[in-house]
């Protein structure tokens, strides 16, 4: 009697525990900057309002030290498998016709939630491996539609030598489902450029409501192309901002976050569902974007401040603290660990996962992060190392992506509270005793690619990994 008594209460308990689990809905938007939000110091002082992301903020948590790669391949890749991207040969975006792309040895977070009965779906773009057996449904999602590659290709099909060439294959948007193979929908041109974030957001939605009327949880992976350049609107939007077609741009950007929000409401799931806004990475400096990082200096492909931080929200009411607000130090690999251990899944441990547990943290539980620092990689470069306040630099400034990087022949420390636009780098003195945590995040790192080597750009599958000495 005793036996079943307990065995009922393990059964409750496991009940109880599986009903908190949330849908997850994560927005991914493509350069945008720190600087772009309302919440950020950006909206109407950038031309265009972001009243419902800023609503979302006012809902949940914000963050104002959270970290990405420096480039949108390398960021996705770390946000999928929890690794920084230079583990899985993903640390640069690849030119097209390139080996690219995701190993299937990697496990991705749509495989993990896949396995604790969650319904997984991407819509956006991919950039992690454009052949078939690299696509979104071959790293455990059970459906997808978006774009393989990247958004500035969208340009090449109106090009005169492009098309006189003939032998182009210019790209196009898929879609597929698991176990079959994707297939092309429309060329990606400038027309599909425009409505293709519009799709997203609708197909997104329709996820959600089969996955709510099926009774699944559901991970929403939405990588939106917007506001990447050419940052062309939807034709619903063009004009709206008074401001040019990148203030557009960030307008529709906003409304289509919004009838996502609207959405979670009318499903009444809302107390069950994290929904996270963030980043791939810093802005694009080019003209006509002009993309902001607001207070900080630098651009995407640096190791600057501008190029690591981005916007990131998280709501998830009654669990995560509303109107939060949090400088402490997280980085984008974090995500993958927390909402698995939020999801019930387990955590791979055959392999280096970079990513912490930052679930009690997130959840208010803790003022602190469970991160202290992390290695700044640019392509193969190790560039700098921040830890807590602080960054050491072994490159120089890189104001611009296109100022290729000199080595220091002294590494520089920056005070990031003291000095947030990193114009006075010290040379050991008097912030030199930062340099004992920091180089141990470098030996720390370098031990484990001596255990388990970095994969090689353009691994081929069935890729295996060298086994530990």
């Amino acid at each position: 009697m005793r036996s079943v008594t307990l065995l009922l209460l393990c059964l409750l308990s496991f009940g109880a525990f599986a009903a908190d689990k949330p849908n997850i809905v994560f927005i991914l938007m493509d350069n945008l900057g720190y600087g772009e939000l309302g919440v950020y110091g950006g909206g109407e002082l950038r031309g265009a309002p972001t009243p419902r992301i800023d609503q979302l903020a006012a809902e949940g948590t914000r963050l104002t030290n959270f970290n990405v790669e420096a480039q949108c391949t390398p960021s996705r890749s770390a946000i999928m498998t929890g690794r920084f991207a230079i583990r899985s040969g993903t640390q640069s975006v690849p030119l097209p016709g390139s080996p690219e792309g995701l190993t299937q040895w990697e496990i991705t977070i749509a495989r993990l939630l896949s396995g604790v009965g969650y319904a997984t779906g991407h819509f956006g773009k991919w950039h992690l491996g454009s052949e078939q057996g690299r696509l979104p449904t071959d790293q455990g999602f059970d459906e997808w539609y978006g774009i393989p590659r990247t958004t500035d290709e969208a340009m090449y099909p109106s090009q005169p030598g492009a098309k006189a060439a003939g032998s182009v294959k210019f790209m196009y948007v898929m879609e597929g489902r698991k176990g079959q193979k994707s297939r092309d929908l429309d060329v990606y041109d400038l027309q599909e450029r425009r409505l293709i974030d519009g799709e997203i957001t609708r197909r997104t939605i329709d996820f959600m409501q089969r996955s709510v009327a099926a009774g699944k949880l559901f991970y929403a992976y939405v990588p939106y192309t917007q506001v990447h350049f050419p940052s062309l609107p939807n034709p619903k939007y063009e004009g709206v901002s008074g401001h040019g077609e990148f203030a557009d741009s960030r307008m529709e950007m906003d409304a289509n976050a919004g009838q996502i929000l609207d959405a979670i409401d009318a499903l009444q799931i809302k107390g069950n569902t994290i929904v996270v806004f963030t980043s791939d990475n810093g802005p694009d400096p080019t003209f006509p974007s002009n993309g902001s990082a607001g207070p900080w200096h630098g651009y995407y492909f640096t190791h600057m401040e501008g190029s690591l931080r981005v916007p990131f929200i998280i709501r998830w009411p009654g669990h995560i603290p509303a109107g939060r607000v949090s400088n402490e130090i997280v980085h984008e690999v974090d995500t993958f660990t927390t909402f698995a251990h939020i999801a019930g899944a387990k955590i791979p441990t055959d392999r280096p996962i970079d990513g912490v547990d930052q679930s009690d943290f997130l959840l208010g539980k803790t003022r602190s992060s469970t991160r202290e620092g992390f290695p700044v990689f640019v392509a193969d470069r190790l560039e700098a190392v921040k830890w807590h306040d602080y960054k050491m630099a072994f490159y120089g400034d890189e104001r611009d992506w296109w100022t290729p990087p000199t080595q220091l022949g002294v590494p520089k420390i920056f005070d990031l509270l003291n000095d947030p636009t990193e114009e006075y780098g010290k040379t050991l003195t008097p912030d030199g005793w930062t340099a004992g945590p920091i180089m141990k995040i470098v030996s720390d790192f370098q031990s484990s690619v001596k255990k388990y080597p970095l994969i090689p750009p353009g691994a081929p599958d069935p890729y295996k990994p060298v086994k530990e000495k």
